[in-house]
């Protein structure tokens, strides 16, 4: 089971974006590959305290980790969820800037010396689900152009860094000689430049090209939830690594459900005589149709329940239930019979309203509902 993040750094839940960072710069000092060689151990609890500062840094992700914890990061993919995939040159290229610039107390953004590589451009695209495909998952294709190396590139080892993508500066301090790592001014922090490329390829060797990318997505998420499919994004010039595609989930609204959390509604109207002699009705749901079974004397702003008929938890946790509303629909023209039958109804008592003591108002049914 994977640990809590907060947990992972030490903090609790309230810390502040200062403190987060704070805890994930002593984590990461304390657990460093270089501190730490050959520590199989200490590389996982650095990765660990990366992946935790990664999205406890992010308001978004935050709020996201906070209501729906690491589910809300998986499943986009292929079963590595938004987690699990970062490596070491991940977390280099993207928290650098933690150090101070790339180095810290004579670390460099390298483990163990070697050369730094650089991480491709990430790609977003939205993908629209309908509210079956949100209930029950689904596997997209979707079409992405993305860059690629261009066949036939060659690079060569960056004379300004020697193939290190940094250079290092060393000053003198108070308390001694320091050490600080930036990235290469020349290749951008690649190690390689160009030597020779295609025609066609741009100023970095990269062509475009579309690529017919498969994504699976749980069920139960969520309008604006964004899912990572690891290495479908830009490629990075010579032995760099490919950025990740971003896919956003754009939920589209269904013509009879309406979605409430894991919660959905469905306005059910019957006529006035299905409410005074009963009915059996067949109702939409989710994941086809329904047949209930409405009671005899049923009034109009009744919810029936069905349970485990909602939207499935992203944490696993069960589903939502399906709530049915009932609304007796009054006819607004009558035939001379008919107006008849009602004038003579006027003064029959069993068609004078009476509230039973535990029948519920409005007002308390809609406080049940949210309950």
């Amino acid at each position: 089971m994977k640990k809590d993040f907060y947990e992972i750094l030490g903090i609790s839940k309230n810390a502040s974006p200062e403190e987060i960072k704070k805890a994930y710069r002593k984590k990461a000092i304390e657990f460093h590959p270089d501190k730490n060689p050959g520590d199989a151990q200490a590389e996982e609890n650095f990765k660990a305290a990366a992946e935790a500062y990664e999205v406890l840094s992010d308001q978004n992700k935050k709020a996201k980790y906070d209501q729906y914890g690491h589910q809300a990061f998986e499943g986009g993919n292929g079963g590595g969820g938004f987690h699990g995939g970062m490596n070491m040159d991940d977390i280099f290229s993207q928290f650098g800037d933690i150090f101070g610039g790339g180095g810290f107390g004579g670390f460099g953004g390298n483990s163990g010396g070697g050369q730094r590589r650089v991480k491709g451009s990430n790609l977003r695209i939205k993908v629209k689900l309908t509210l079956e495909e949100v209930a029950n998952g689904v596997e997209k294709k979707v079409k992405v152009k993305r860059k690629i190396q261009a066949p036939g590139v060659r690079y060569k080892t960056c004379s300004t860094c020697n193939g290190q993508g940094q250079v290092l500066r060393v000053t003198n301090t108070i308390l001694g000689r320091m050490q600080s790592a930036s990235t290469c001014p020349t290749c951008g922090g690649a190690g390689q430049s160009i030597e020779s490329k295609p025609a066609n390829a741009d100023a970095q060797g990269m062509i475009l090209e579309d690529e017919t990318v498969s994504i699976k997505i749980p069920a139960g998420v969520v309008d604006g939830m964004q899912l990572k499919v690891s290495s479908k994004g830009n490629d990075a010039p010579g032995n760099g690594i490919a950025g990740d595609l971003i896919v956003a989930i754009e939920e589209q609204e269904h013509e009879f459900l309406k979605r409430e959390g894991e919660n959905l509604h469905y306005d059910l109207y019957i006529s006035f005589a299905e409410a005074v002699l009963g009915a059996s009705k067949e109702i939409e749901a989710v994941n086809g149709k329904v047949r209930i079974k409405l009671e005899e004397g049923i009034q109009s702003g009744k919810i029936l329940r069905l349970k485990g008929k909602g939207i499935p938890s992203l944490n696993s946790y069960g589903s939502g239930d399906l709530l049915v509303h009932v609304n007796v629909w009054t006819p607004k023209t009558l035939s001379k019979e008919q107006r008849q039958f009602f004038e003579k109804s006027l003064t029959d008592d069993n068609f004078i309203p009476h509230p039973e003591k535990g029948d519920k108002s409005f007002f308390e049914k809609v406080k049940d509902m949210f309950s």
